[in-house]
């Protein structure tokens, strides 16, 4: 960016008609360091006879302070040549080496511009390679944009400011509005139900299964859950034994009897054309044209058109997720032991339906009927169902941006801010438990230690084999504890080791205080491995509990206040006012990142991580030879001037030049280095779970607004739509 706009400004120095003399060849090489200038030898340009005389440039470091000001008045180290004396190249000079030669010296290449007006001048017809800048993120070819004028550029901004008001014009500010009595989420709602997906369709003659090396025709049934499998052939999961048994005892219940005496060992099945076929449609998908991709983008708009938006108590609001999932293959996360079931379709016939009792139910397909239909008001879900790999209840919710979403988000941070005038007696109630003569008593005040210091989950009882391994506070067995009396110069040390929701694994190693330390102690005595650790306490006890203490408190609301807390108190610590907005994004993201090791949010290296570091890092070193280079231009252009004496306004308006470009380079650098230390500390954190679930979003608005830092640095478009009652409502001084 600075050296385009030092060679903008260069151009209209040319254009005052400026002409200065081109420096000799024999002027030594002088303290210019990097900077070059140019020497004619061996480049093809024509003498006046007509004859071609080889002639090839060559750079060399300039000579001295006003060698630097005569290059700068000429334009970034080039020299426009009238038409006509344009040289060309030689046919072992592609445009990319000289492009590389001098971006290896610091200096911007020839502009496409300049670069067409010299091809012009050829008169081979022979077409050389276009030349290539490599943007922030890929390389691709230039494509010139239309320059537009100021009035344009303005007109643009006003368009988007318009859109902007009548957006926010147009939005429910139901935060505003007299809340419903307990209970009561909605007075009226209407419409359209869930979108089914399509029919599967079969495959065509010329695509076969083959077992055992012979080709089999399959049912209907049996072929569409042999594509689910050959769908997946290139993905890990289908090397996996328990997948892979699911997947067959799943599918041998779809065949028909004939089919199932036939087919009797995975091993024995060809999936290799179904596979193909697959491949083949997406690739197909990818192929298509551009009017038939705008032709299936309008066929989708008109779905979610019908089936995306409801009217809930007279305003329009996006439906999350109406669209019901299509059948397939379990997957599950981490090892989970049903990985590899048929997902088989939902029928209207499983779906209870909800909407006011006023409005029109919608109308099942054809031929089909609602297992219910329901005029629930105290709930917020539009339609639900029992899925059959975990018999669990799936439900169709609004959108996160909606009332019912926001307001129940409102009410969870306001109970967690509510804890916190009383989570000091809270406290000490469970250390005064810890020396109860009732066990159950003690296990509970254990558990709450655990649950309040680690931000534990609570943890649900599960039967053995339904679901994967996974566990919780008040599920944990003795296996997944270990206990150190020292470790690490720390006393009374519990070692955690298991899977967390969703087969996250939590390992941690906490200093706790003495009572804790000795009531593990006694709660693991006589008990084998696989045994619970706190074996007279579940988690509806726990909560019983809670709620005794505080209207509302369970095991969760502990989590969102100590992640919520957490955050107000790390950005007190490490926000500095003075910063720039990079380095206070830095110190945000530490915080969040503090939230985020506190409630174990993890996440795996994302694959393109070490490459896109490399190249992060290739961007800082070009910038660092950029910022020298510019700091010795300024240097010698300062030189420049004060050697001249009286006062020059072209040398000063270089210097002022040059000047900016330092400090362009300098916030540029910064950001960037920047940008690698944050990518670093975050690649194995997930950030945005506790961002958008645990934390109160009025923490970050007032921080924002305390730092004058844009709301859009923290949330893009869709985090600041869900948490526009909190943007609208919070004021600078707000306090978790």
């Amino acid at each position: 960016m600075g050296r385009e706009s030092d060679a903008k400004g260069d151009a209209k120095l040319k254009q005052k008609g400026t002409k200065l003399k081109r420096l000799s060849d024999r002027e030594n090489a002088g303290s210019g360091g990097d900077l070059i200038k140019k020497r004619s030898s061996k480049s093809k340009e024509k003498k006046n006879d007509g004859s071609p005389k080889q002639v090839r440039e060559v750079l060399e470091p300039v000579g001295s302070c006003s060698d630097l000001v005569k290059l700068e008045l000429q334009g970034d180290f080039t020299e426009k040549k009238k038409k006509g004396l344009k040289r060309k190249r030689v046919k072992d000079e592609p445009i990319e080496e000289e492009a590389a030669f001098v971006s290896e010296r610091g200096i911007k290449p020839l502009s496409d511009e300049e670069a067409s007006e010299g091809e012009a001048q050829k008169k081979e017809s022979k077409k050389k390679p276009k030349k290539t800048v490599k943007k922030e993120e890929e390389e691709q070819p230039v494509t010139k944009k239309p320059k537009r004028s100021k009035e344009e550029i303005e007109e643009a901004k006003m368009l988007k400011m318009k859109k902007k008001e009548e957006e926010e014009q147009s939005r429910w500010r139901w935060w505003e509005e007299e809340r419903y009595e307990d209970g009561v989420k909605w007075k009226c709602l209407e419409h359209n139900g869930p979108y089914f997906p399509p029919e599967y369709q079969p495959l065509p003659d010329n695509v076969n299964f083959f077992y055992n090396g012979k080709k089999m025709k399959l049912s209907l049934a049996a072929e569409e859950v042999a594509l689910f499998f050959a769908q997946m052939l290139d993905h890990e999961y289908t090397t996996k034994k328990v997948f892979r048994e699911n997947f067959f005892r799943d599918w041998r219940k779809e065949m028909t009897h004939q089919e199932r005496l036939v087919i009797s060992d995975l091993e024995k099945c060809d999936f290799r054309e179904l596979h193909a076929f697959h491949k083949d449609k997406v690739e197909a998908r990818k192929a298509l044209s551009k009017e038939e991709k705008q032709a299936q983008k309008d066929a989708n708009q008109k779905i979610v058109d019908k089936y995306g938006f409801c009217l809930l108590d007279n305003h329009r609001e996006r439906i999350g997720n109406f669209k019901l999932e299509p059948p397939g293959l379990f997957r599950g996360r981490g090892e989970h032991p049903k990985q590899g079931m048929l997902k088989k379709r939902i029928q209207p016939e499983d779906i209870i339906i909800n909407c006011g009792k006023e409005s029109k139910p919608p109308a099942p397909p054809a031929g089909h009927h609602w297992k219910e239909v329901r005029h629930d008001n105290t709930v917020t879900w539009l339609a639900s169902w029992t899925e059959n790999v975990q018999g669990s209840i799936k439900y169709i919710m609004l959108n996160a941006n909606s009332k019912l979403k926001g307001e129940k988000d409102w009410e969870k941070y306001e109970v967690a801010r509510k804890l916190k005038s009383c989570v000091d007696s809270i406290r000490d109630g469970y250390l005064r438990d810890l020396k109860s003569k009732q066990m159950v008593t003690r296990q509970r005040a254990v558990a709450l230690y655990f649950i309040d210091k680690l931000a534990l989950r609570a943890g649900n009882e599960k039967e053995e084999g339904e679901t994967a391994d996974t566990v919780g506070c008040c599920s944990l067995r003795v296996e997944h504890i270990t206990l150190h009396d020292e470790l690490d110069g720390n006393d009374c040390v519990v070692e955690f080791d298991f899977l967390g929701k969703d087969s996250i694994r939590y390992y941690n190693k906490v200093p706790v205080i003495k009572k804790v330390f000795k009531n593990i102690k006694l709660f693991m005595e006589s008990k084998d491995p696989g045994d619970e650790l706190f074996d007279r306490l579940n988690t509806a006890l726990l909560n019983k509990h809670l709620s005794s203490l505080m209207p509302g408190l369970t095991a969760k609301v502990f989590r969102t206040y100590n992640a919520s807390i957490t955050l107000q108190q790390q950005l007190q610590q490490l926000t500095n006012k003075s910063d720039n907005v990079a380095e206070k994004l830095l110190s945000y993201n530490r915080a969040n990142r503090a939230v985020a090791i506190l409630c174990n949010h993890q996440r795996a290296p994302p694959k393109t991580f070490e490459q896109s570091m490399a190249n992060l890092h290739s961007k800082i070193v070009a910038r660092k030879e950029q910022l020298a280079l510019a700091k010795t231009e300024l240097k010698l252009a300062k030189k420049e001037l004060k050697t001249r004496g009286s006062p020059d306004s072209k040398l000063q308006s270089v210097v002022d030049r040059k000047a900016a470009a330092v400090k362009r380079c300098e916030d540029q650098l910064l950001k960037m280095e920047v940008q690698a230390t944050d990518r670093e500390e975050n690649k194995q954190i997930a950030l945005g779970t506790s961002k958008l679930n645990y934390l109160d979003p009025r923490i970050s608005v007032a921080w924002c607004k305390n730092m004058d830092v844009p709301i859009e640095k923290i949330y893009n478009k869709t985090q600041r739509e869900k948490f526009a009652w909190a943007i609208d409502m919070t004021e600078a001084d707000f306090e978790f």
